[in-house]
């Protein structure tokens, strides 16, 4: 069995998140006391309101410090991964597991970045749009050869069946509906606050190329796959410059999964909070007729669950 860790990215989070853990565990405790001082992210985490912890510069800093603790809690009952693979701000999950940075940075990393990212966002009229029911590269086709008003790209490639468009408010609503007329099961519109994974995100990237510079990034101790191309991180990919990609440019979860699953990994372990990685996993692991596992760690009860059953 070759265990890989999943972290999620935005969009899962919820109001109580993490607060079971919290009363449970000192060490997830006190792990996320140390890194809240600074903007409050146990409040935010278990009181939210959903509005405040939202937003890109509030949510990817929560996000962080709940995988971060629950990968503490893992690593102290002795489950480490093989292997490790996020979607968007869950690369970052990936490359803490695999030791590229410590706790403490990989959170302010990421507050860092979300802060850049929403800063980037500002004053635009942008949406994000899930596609059911259509090739990944169809999609793709359509917006790339799509010449009406405004700006929009396929931008997150999660699995079979399901791809991320996202630009100008009037261009998605009207690939939306060219998309329905060439068969799309479903349009559905995401709770996210900006035009991520495009070109507007460029001033988010030239802020996290200027932040990395003071930031020591170490070899990964074990396989991780990077959104930007699909598959493996090599010995002479510069991370830092993957990364400043990533946020400005397509994320291909799918290609991800298949490369691991390719590879023999099949025991998964999703990160929460939510499940939606299980969902892209199993639907992928369908497509290619591949059998694995994967538990979703939301709660104390699925972290129980799990190291019982490792």
């Amino acid at each position: 069995m070759k265990t890989v860790f999943l972290y999620a990215g935005q969009g899962s989070q919820h109001v109580g998140m993490g607060k079971d853990f919290y009363e449970e565990y000192e060490s997830y405790r006190n792990f996320v006391d140390s890194v809240s001082s600074e903007n409050n992210l146990k409040a935010l985490m278990h009181e939210g309101p959903i509005e405040e912890l939202s937003k890109t510069e509030n949510t990817q800093a929560c996000m962080a410090a709940f995988a971060a603790g629950i990968t503490l809690l893992l690593k102290e009952n002795g489950i480490v991964p093989d292997a490790a693979c996020g979607l968007s701000l869950g690369e970052y999950g990936a490359l803490h597991a695999a030791g590229v940075f410590d706790a403490e940075s990989y959170v302010r990393l990421v507050s860092y970045r979300g802060k850049v990212m929403m800063e980037a966002a500002q004053g635009l009229s942008c949406s994000m749009s899930a596609i059911l029911g259509l090739a990944g590269d169809v999609i793709d086709k359509a917006c790339r050869s799509y010449t009406g008003e405004g700006f929009v790209t396929a931008t997150n490639f999660n699995c079979p069946g399901q791809t991320v468009i996202c630009g100008d408010e009037v261009a998605v609503s009207n690939m939306e509906e060219e998309l329905k007329q060439m068969g799309a099961k479903r349009c559905i519109r995401l709770n996210v606050s900006g035009p991520f994974h495009t070109h507007y995100m460029k001033p988010a990237g030239d802020a996290l190329e200027e932040y990395f510079k003071d930031m020591a990034f170490l070899t990964p101790a074990i396989p991780v796959v990077t959104n930007v191309t699909g598959t493996w991180i090599g010995p002479d990919d510069d991370i830092k410059k993957l990364l400043v990609m990533q946020v400005q440019n397509g994320v291909h979860l799918e290609d991800d999964l298949r490369t691991l699953i390719e590879a023999g990994y099949d025991h998964f372990i999703e990160i929460g909070p939510g499940n939606a990685m299980a969902g892209f996993l199993k639907k992928t692991a369908k497509a290619m007729g591949a059998d694995v596992t994967v538990n979703t760690i939301d709660t104390v009860d699925d972290f129980r669950k799990v190291i019982e059953n490792e």
